[in-house]
């Protein structure tokens, strides 16, 4: 039995570099153009070739996006975009768009190709098309149960990868081709701009009564009709092996550091755990969900993967992410002489506050500031500016890119 890679989101440089600190086996990423998320920060060709560099030094994988489904005016500027990429040697790219997978293996017969998720393959006839067009990957469409999955992979080639989403937000549309957005604002979900409408609150309104507004209500809770809740599939790692998924695909390439970090580190442990022993992974079930919560999330769903979700799996009252923990640093470097850290300030905290370093081993290094100074040596009470550098004292040594959260008050 292998071990499943995991596959983790970095929108920016930065987050690529957290998520090799923390247990990614491969990380995927978007450039400027032809990803599925236009409004995260991305990456430049200079910083994609820095990123690959990075990974590839720690023996990690890079998967690059180029997942929209094109039109016409988008071919002459693949061709462009395919160019600079031969020079940057990703790993492989992920695609959904027959058009682009045709340039790709035109202009790039060499690189392995990943079908996202985006083409949506629901069936071992669609997955052995793809496969015998030169695919080695298939993203299996999110809807989809593990007996589907298992059925998929017993009826596919050994030569054939099986990759599924395990963790984050989900789509209220199949396989995430919608076209609300379009619709309502213009912005085109399939070529990366989604504005998410599908999570807005809704009222109902009669055509005669013009500024009278209505609660559209599925029940007595609220009104967000098509808010779904996150996935989460942490106690449910031996299922997902046994249904023959081979890489476990997490969402969110427009997620902070904290939640990179997170959930790399939780997912990396718990498979960890499972494959040295798996009475320890039971018994750490507890340890993951209270972990994995430690950064934004909405409660938890299991998707598709036992039954068809129902009315139970939507958030009716609000469509705001749950927020217990705040991200407020990373480490620039350590003095083990004077047992002081350097931090790159995220968000305010001030002495006395109770922070915790997050050790890539799993352990949570908990400290009370008693006393914190800034760059040019100053004692100050508080660090309220962005990106500010301080340091404070710790007795154990941590490496640069580590993660410093501190627990929101209302928690």
């Amino acid at each position: 039995m292998n071990k499943p890679e995991l596959l983790i989101p970095a929108g920016s440089l930065e987050n690529l570099e957290v998520a090799v600190l923390y247990g990614a086996d491969a990380v995927y990423i978007g450039g400027q153009h032809f990803g599925l998320r236009a409004k995260a920060k991305n990456f430049s060709m200079e910083q994609m070739k820095e990123g690959i560099e990075f990974a590839h030094k720690h023996n990690v994988k890079v998967y690059v996006t180029a997942n929209i489904i094109a039109h016409n005016d988008d071919i002459d500027k693949v061709y462009e975009y395919f160019e600079e990429i031969k020079e940057i040697k990703p790993d492989a790219l992920i695609i959904a768009d027959p058009g682009i997978l045709t340039i790709a293996q035109e202009m790039l017969p060499d690189m392995e190709i990943h079908l996202s998720t985006q083409a949506n393959n629901t069936n071992y006839k669609s997955v052995n098309f793809w496969h015998k067009l030169g695919v080695k990957r298939v993203v299996v469409a999110r809807e989809l149960s593990f007996k589907e999955i298992k059925q998929i992979k017993e009826n596919s080639p050994d030569t054939l990868d099986i990759e599924a989403f395990v963790h984050g937000a989900m789509c209220i549309s199949y396989s995430g081709r919608c076209l609300l957005s379009n619709y309502m604002a213009g912005r085109d979900a399939n070529k990366g701009e989604c504005t998410h409408p599908c999570r807005w609150q809704y009222h109902l309104v009669e055509e005669t009564r013009p500024n009278e507004y209505m609660p559209v209500y599925e029940n007595e809770r609220g009104t967000y009709v098509y808010n779904s809740k996150d996935l989460c599939m942490l106690e449910y790692v031996p299922e997902l092996i046994d249904a023959g998924v081979g890489s476990f695909k997490i969402e969110g390439r427009m997620k902070t550091q904290l939640y990179v970090a997170t959930v790399t580190r939780t997912y990396r442990k718990a498979i960890d755990d499972y494959f040295e022993d798996e009475s320890k992974y039971r018994n750490n079930i507890p340890y993951y969900l209270d972990e994995i919560k430690k950064c934004t999330h909405r409660k938890f769903t299991t998707g598709f993967y036992f039954k068809r979700p129902d009315e139970n799996e939507q958030i009716y009252n609000s469509n705001t992410y749950i927020r217990s923990y705040t991200f407020i640093g990373k480490v620039i470097e350590y003095n083990s002489e004077e047992q002081i850290v350097t931090i790159q300030q995220r968000n305010k905290f001030c002495v006395g506050d109770q922070v915790e370093l997050m050790a890539t081993d799993g352990e949570n290094y908990v400290t009370t500031i008693k006393e914190m100074w800034d760059e040019e040596g100053n004692l100050v009470e508080s660090a309220p500016h962005p990106k500010q550098v301080i340091r404070f004292k710790t007795h154990k040594e941590f490496p640069k890119n580590t993660i410093i959260r501190l627990k929101s008050k209302e928690f």
